[in-house]
């Protein structure tokens, strides 16, 4: 029987779900007792830099999906919201004592930044259809995880909600994104551009860096 592009996408999240285990910073920041200068500071250095290199690989994904529209409107919301990401995640970067002198003497974490490597070589290399569908898995995980960090600041370090605009924004529920992702993965599977065993092998993938990025910020708490 055919999967849907729904039940392909929900099947999708559920096998490249990570170990509830895998990621022991987001529950040391849950108890807040990850420091604020130290740990936070380079959570938010690090993303400073991720958004900026993401934002770039989605437009060129959508670049390249022109003759796949759906893919293509899938990859510019996704661009146009990591723009507003940035903007927000400055109140976060600000909170944690973070200036502009020490962001641009900040050296980048290769743990962390191998994740937006892999993202650029997806957006040279992938095929469209496979990343929507690989990069939407991800995000099911980064999701939860902005959540948690969004209650903590606010719980254990009396941040204000401009502080927490960067994870409430990344925790909200996104239809929008969810219909465009649905529509550009059927695209996929109606014109036979879909690879189903690459789109997991590139989420398998992109789970995998983000752990790392993760487990490399847990080394400086």
């Amino acid at each position: 029987m055919t999967r849907t592009a729904r039940q392909l996408l929900e099947s999708t999240i559920r096998e490249l779900a990570p170990d509830p285990g895998a990621n022991r910073l987001v529950p040391l920041i849950a108890r807040g007792e990850a420091d604020r200068r130290t740990t936070l500071a380079a959570l938010a250095l690090e993303q400073r830099l991720v958004i900026a290199a993401d934002r770039r690989s989605f437009l060129h994904l959508a670049q390249r999906s022109a003759d796949a529209p759906e893919a293509a409107a899938f990859f510019t919301v996704l661009a146009e919201g990591e723009a507003v990401a940035g903007e927000r995640l400055e109140g976060f970067a600000a909170a944690c004592g973070v200036d502009e002198s020490r962001a641009r003497d900040h050296e980048p974490l290769p743990g962390c930044q191998a994740y937006p490597a892999y993202v650029a070589w997806l957006a040279l290399n992938g095929s469209p259809a496979d990343v929507v569908l690989a990069l939407t898995a991800n995000f099911s995980a980064w999701g939860g995880y902005c959540a948690t960090i969004a209650g903590a600041l606010r719980e254990h370090y009396g941040f204000t909600d401009e502080s927490c605009a960067f994870f409430d924004f990344f925790a909200e529920p996104a239809p929008d994104l969810d219909r465009r992702a649905t529509a550009a993965v059927r695209e996929g599977l109606d014109t036979g551009r879909l690879d189903e065993r690459q789109a997991h092998r590139y989420g398998r993938l992109l789970q995998h860096y983000e752990a790392t990025f993760w487990s490399t910020l847990e080394g400086t708490a």
